[in-house]
């Protein structure tokens, strides 16, 4: 079997989030109209949905980068938050959004939101390809959300296991029967 064999069907078409991507995008458009934007994108996961994202938001806006981590090679958050990449700009005064390919345990987005509040922006939210609020261990919602997912391990669309499957361009996940792989 291969690879590409463990993978189970489709959830969210690449059409599917091409056009979620118009929504959110013209919705941060109206909101921060007359604000100075920042969209900060999460690596790895995050670089296809904030690319898509961005050809969607009107506005003169800036982008950065920052690599953070709490699972490494497992399907478990460790809780132990790990930045890996630090921020190239400043964003003092400015409105912040954490673009994130999904929230889960919720203990590294919660983390890195009190980390960026010490540097003084002007407001930061969260928007988040995909949602799962069944493995929620932190306090923590997004502001704008893709989708709702239910509590499989999502792949594709720049969300990985061990740094495989990303290129999927399409929503999927792990099959159960094919997780002899997984170290939990």
């Amino acid at each position: 079997m291969s690879r590409i064999d463990k993978i189970g069907e489709v959830l969210i078409t690449e059409e599917e989030i091409v056009a979620r991507a118009k929504e959110l995008g013209a919705e941060i458009t109206e909101k921060h109209e007359n604000d100075d934007v920042i969209l900060i994108g999460i690596l790895r996961g995050a670089v296809m949905w904030m690319t898509e994202l961005m050809k969607n938001i009107n506005l003169d806006l800036t982008i950065d980068f920052m690599a953070c981590s709490s699972y490494g090679s497992t399907t478990k958050s460790s809780g132990v938050v790990r930045i890996d990449k630090d921020l190239s700009s400043d964003i003092e005064g400015k409105s912040v959004i954490i673009v994130e390919d999904i929230v889960d345990s919720g203990v590294t987005l919660n983390y890195l939101k009190g980390y960026l509040a010490g540097r003084k922006p002007k407001s930061i939210e969260i928007c988040s390809l995909l949602d799962k609020p069944a493995g929620r261990r932190a306090d923590i919602e997004a502001d704008y959300i893709g989708f709702k997912v239910d509590d499989v391990f999502i792949v594709g669309y720049g969300l990985d296991f061990d740094q495989r499957y990303r290129q999927l361009p399409y929503i999927s996940y792990l099959r159960e029967d094919d997780t002899d792989m997984i170290v939990e």
